[in-house]
């Protein structure tokens, strides 16, 4: 699978036609966003952190490298949510949305590489 088939926007950026399927892939709902404004396809919330590693990782923001191994072993806890995006990217492609404000360092990054290890 080609790695265009797979992309990362905040929620807060202007879908686009080519964004294919949209997928949130938060545990709590973007603040000022009313449901009905947001455009995407679903939210799935067992592919997000938990929440005790979403806080830890707010109190430890210079422990990525440590946050990427948590929660990709949270992952693997969660085959059949993966799985339900994996499928979907076979299909067509797939836009993870997300709210946080680092553009590089959040979890819907850290799903991407994810699941472009299990997608060839």
């Amino acid at each position: 699978m080609k790695k265009d088939r797979i992309q990362t926007k905040r929620v807060y950026d202007e879908p686009q036609d080519n964004d294919g399927y949209r997928v949130l892939v938060d545990r709590l709902w973007p603040r000022g966003i009313k449901k009905e404004d947001l455009k995407h396809d679903l939210w799935l919330k067992d592919v997000a952190p938990s929440a005790p590693l979403r806080k830890w990782f707010h109190e430890n923001k210079d422990q990525w490298t440590e946050f990427t191994k948590r929660y990709c072993a949270e992952l693997d806890e969660e085959p059949d949510a993966v799985q339900q995006l994996i499928d979907r990217l076979r299909q067509r492609r797939v836009t993870l949305l997300y709210a946080a404000k680092d553009e590089q360092h959040n979890n819907a990054n850290v799903l991407r590489n994810y699941l472009l290890a299990y997608v060839k």
